[in-house]
C-alpha cells in the first residue's frame, strides 16, 4: 500500500468510530473531498484515500487506465496516483466490490485557505467594492470546496459534513470565499493551471482552536480547556445554560420593547414621532447624554421621492449597525441582521416605495459592548438608491429606546474560541489531500495575547506541517490589518505586538507575509479589500512555492538598526529596486531611550537605509515602525509598490 505513516497515525480514532465507519463503509467508498469537480496536485503523488471491508481489494482507474492498486487494512485504504501533469477533464474509477466514479476531475495546484473571518469572508461581502469583478468572473477552472464550520473535541474526524467543489462562475461565486477567490485567480492568470482552493475556516476562531491534541500539550492550559469539554454532558449543560441566559435575554427584550407592544408598532408609516428625540446617523447613543445603554432602540427617518421612481425596487444601505437590526420601509420588513458584522445592504421589493413620503423605520438590539457601542458606525455608506435617484440617510433622525436593560452575561462556551475543535473537525479531514501550500489570515482573536501568540503560531505551523507529512509546505500568511480609531502620538499596542509576533513565524522555513497596515479600515475589523491582500499573497505563492526568484514578493523588512553618530540608520531587506515614501514627508518612525517612552524621529531615505535623526542629549535604543493599532502615518514602501512591515528592534552602536 502507499499509506504515509503519518497517514496511518491520522486514520486511528475512538472505538465507536471505528465502528461506526466499518458499518457505514461496507463498499469501497470515498470522503466527500474526493468528489466531482475535484482538482488534484499536479506534478505530485496525489493522495487517495477512503473505506471499504478489510482485505477488499481496490483498483483506481484514470481515464480507464489502470494506475494503482491496494487492499483495505482496518476498513480503510490509501494509495497514490500520479504525478500527473496539469490538465483535464479526468474521470477517476474506483473499484472494489463496487465501483465509484469521480468526474470532471482537474490536477493543478491545490491550495489550502484556512483562519478566522477575513478568510471565510465570501465575495458577496466585498461585492460594494468589486461588483465588476464579480459579475465578470468567469474562471471554470478555478474551484473552492468549502468545508463546513463544526468543532467536535473527541477527536479527528475522518470526513467533512458536507462540502462540493464549486467552479468561480457566476452561479456559485458569490459564497466563495474572497482572499482565496482573488489569490486563486492570480496564480491562475500567471501559470495557466487549474487552482482548488479548500477553503477550511471560521469567523471568531483563536489559533489554539486550529491545533491538535498532541500540540496542545506544550499549552497545558488549552489542553484542559478542550479536555474538559470532551466531556459531552457537560459541554451539552454549559451550551443549554448559555442559550437559556440568550434567550431570557433577547425575550425579555422582545416583551417590553414599547415599540412592539403599541397598538400602531413604531415600524408603521403613520405613527407620529414628532415628539421622539433627534439622533445623528451615524452615531453611537453613549456619545449622547444618554450614555451607554442596552436593550432595543428605534431611529425613524421620512425622505420624499419623485414620482418617477414610485414602485421600483430600491437598495437600502445602512452602513454598519451595533449590534443587531431589523429594518423597515413603509411598514415592510426589508432587512434582518442578527449580529454587527456584516454591511447592511436590503433589497427594497418593488411596489414598497412611492412617490413623496416614504419612512425608513430600524431596530437596533444591542446587548453588549464587545463590538463596540450600539449605534451605526462611521466613515460607512448610509442611503437609498432606487434607479437614478440616491438619497443620504446621514443626519437627522427620529430616536426612542424601545427599552433597557443591563448588559447581556457572555457566554461560557464561545463555539468559535476553544482549542482543538477546529482542528478535529475542520482540519483533520483534510490531512491526506496532497496541496501544495497553505494560505492563512488569523490573529484578531489572538491579539491580547500577543507575546503568546510568537508562540503559539510557529507551534501551529509545526503542527500541520508534522501532521499532513508532507514537509515544509509553504505556509503563506496574513499580518493583521490596520484597525480602530488612528493616534496621532506613538502609542502602546496589541495590535501592533501582535504584527510583530506573526512577523516571528519567518523563521520558520518556506514561509511568507503578506502585509496589510495600508488596506484595512479603521471602523471595521473586516475591511473590504480582499484583494490587494489576496495578490500579495500569490506574489509570496510565486517566490516560496513556485520558485520564482526574480519576484519581488514582499516589502520592506527591518534588517538592522545602527547608530551612527547623531543617526541611526535603519537596513532593510526586500527592498527591491529601492525605497520610497508615499506621501512628502517620510513618517511612522519612532524611538526611545532609557525611560521607554517613544517620541517622533524625523527619517530620510538615503538609497538602501533609512536615516533618523536623533536629538541632541538623546541616547535611543529602541526603533519601531508602524507600531499602532492603524499606523495610517506609516508610508515606506519599496519600489514594487508593497509596504515595509511594522517592527521594534534594539539600536546597535556605531561599531
Amino acid at each position: 500500500m502507499f499509506i504515509r505513516a503519518r497517514t496511518a497515525k491520522r486514520l486511528i480514532v475512538s472505538l465507536a468510530t471505528f465502528f461506526l465507519s466499518c458499518a457505514a463503509h461496507a463498499e469501497v467508498s470515498l470522503p466527500q473531498l474526493l468528489s466531482d469537480g475535484i482538482v488534484l496536485q499536479r506534478d505530485a503523488a496525489a493522495m487517495l484515500w477512503g473505506w471499504a471491508d478489510d482485505g477488499e481489494k481496490v483498483v483506481v482507474l484514470l481515464d480507464g487506465e489502470e494506475v494503482a492498486t491496494t487492499a483495505a487494512e482496518n476498513g480503510r485504504w490509501a494509495l497514490s496516483v500520479g504525478p500527473v501533469a496539469a490538465g483535464g477533464p479526468h474521470r477517476i474509477d474506483v473499484i472494489g466490490d463496487n465501483r465509484v466514479v469521480v468526474k470532471d476531475v482537474y490536477f493543478g495546484d491545490v491550495w489550502v485557505a484556512s483562519g478566522q473571518s477575513n478568510m471565510e469572508m465570501p465575495l458577496r461581502r466585498v461585492r460594494e467594492k468589486f461588483a465588476s469583478e464579480i459579475d465578470a468572473a468567469d474562471f471554470p477552472l478555478i474551484r473552492h470546496f468549502t468545508v463546513p464550520i463544526e468543532y467536535d473535541f473527541t477527536a479527528p474526524r475522518e470526513d467533512v459534513n458536507g462540502g462540493k467543489w464549486l467552479p468561480a462562475t457566476s452561479e456559485s461565486i458569490a459564497e466563495l470565499s474572497a482572499v482565496g477567490f482573488f489569490f486563486a485567480r492570480s496564480l491562475h492568470a500567471t501559470y495557466e493551471v487549474p487552482i482548488g482552493i479548500v477553503a477550511s475556516s471560521r469567523g471568531g476562531a483563536a489559533a489554539e482552536s486550529w491545533m491538535s491534541e498532541a500540540a496542545l500539550g506544550e499549552y497545558p492550559h488549552y489542553l484542559e480547556v478542550a479536555r474538559r469539554y470532551q466531556d459531552a454532558d457537560f459541554l451539552q449543560a454549559v451550551i443549554d445554560a448559555d442559550e437559556a441566559v440568550i434567550d431570557a435575554w433577547h425575550g425579555g427584550v422582545h416583551r417590553d420593547d414599547k415599540g412592539l407592544a403599541a397598538g400602531l408598532p413604531w415600524y408603521a408609516s403613520d405613527i407620529d414621532d414628532s415628539d421622539w428625540d433627534r439622533f445623528a446617523v451615524p452615531g453611537h447613543w453613549a456619545d449622547t447624554p444618554l450614555g451607554e445603554l442596552y436593550g432595543s432602540f428605534w431611529l425613524r427617518r421620512t425622505i420624499d421621492l419623485p414620482d418617477n421612481v414610485a414602485g421600483q425596487a430600491g437598495l437600502l444601505r445602512l452602513g454598519r449597525i451595533v449590534d443587531s437590526d431589523t429594518s423597515w420601509v413603509n411598514g415592510r420588513e426589508v432587512g434582518n441582521t442578527t449580529y454587527d458584522g456584516p454591511p447592511r445592504d436590503y433589497t427594497i421589493p418593488p411596489g414598497v416605495l412611492k412617490a413623496g413620503r416614504n419612512v425608513i423605520a430600524v431596530r437596533i438590539v444591542n446587548s453588549t459592548d464587545a463590538s463596540g457601542h450600539g449605534g451605526m458606525v462611521h466613515d460607512k455608506p448610509y442611503y437609498l438608491q432606487v434607479g437614478n435617484e440616491q438619497v443620504d440617510l446621514q443626519g437627522d433622525w427620529r430616536f426612542r429606546v424601545g427599552t433597557t436593560r443591563e448588559a447581556i452575561k457572555p457566554r461560557v462556551f464561545m463555539p468559535w474560541k476553544p482549542p482543538l475543535g477546529f482542528y478535529n473537525a475542520m482540519l483533520a479531514p483534510l490531512l491526506n489531500m496532497t496541496i501544495k501550500g497553505v494560505i492563512w489570515y488569523q490573529g484578531e482573536t489572538n491579539a491580547d495575547r500577543p507575546q503568546e501568540y510568537e508562540h503559539l503560531f510557529r507551534s501551529m505551523i509545526r503542527n500541520w506541517r508534522d501532521d499532513w507529512g508532507q514537509g515544509d509546505f509553504p505556509f503563506l500568511f496574513v499580518q493583521l490589518a490596520n484597525f480602530l480609531p488612528s493616534s496621532p502620538q506613538p502609542q502602546e499596542s496589541s495590535w501592533a505586538a501582535t504584527r510583530q509576533a506573526q512577523a516571528k513565524a519567518l523563521a520558520e522555513p518556506n514561509t511568507a507575509m503578506a502585509v496589510a497596515i495600508d488596506v484595512g479600515e479603521w471602523n471595521d475589523i473586516h475591511p473590504l479589500d480582499k484583494k490587494t491582500v489576496a495578490e500579495r499573497l500569490a506574489l509570496a505563492a510565486r517566490a516560496v512555492a513556485y520558485g520564482d526568484r526574480d519576484v519581488v514578493y514582499s516589502g520592506p523588512m527591518i534588517r538592522s538598526a545602527v547608530r551612527e553618530g547623531d543617526s541611526v540608520v535603519l537596513g532593510f531587506n526586500h527592498v527591491g529596486g529601492g525605497l520610497s515614501a508615499h506621501g512628502d514627508v517620510l513618517q511612522g518612525f519612532a524611538v526611545a531611550g532609557v525611560d521607554g517612552r517613544f517620541a517622533w524621529a524625523d527619517a530620510v531615505i538615503d538609497g538602501d537605509t533609512v536615516v533618523l535623526t536623533v536629538a541632541d542629549g538623546i541616547e535611543p535604543l529602541t526603533v519601531r515602525y508602524a507600531w499602532a493599532d492603524n499606523p495610517d502615518n506609516a508610508n515606506l514602501y519599496n519600489d514594487a509598490g508593497l509596504p515595509a512591515a511594522p517592527f521594534e528592534i534594539a539600536i546597535s552602536k556605531d561599531p
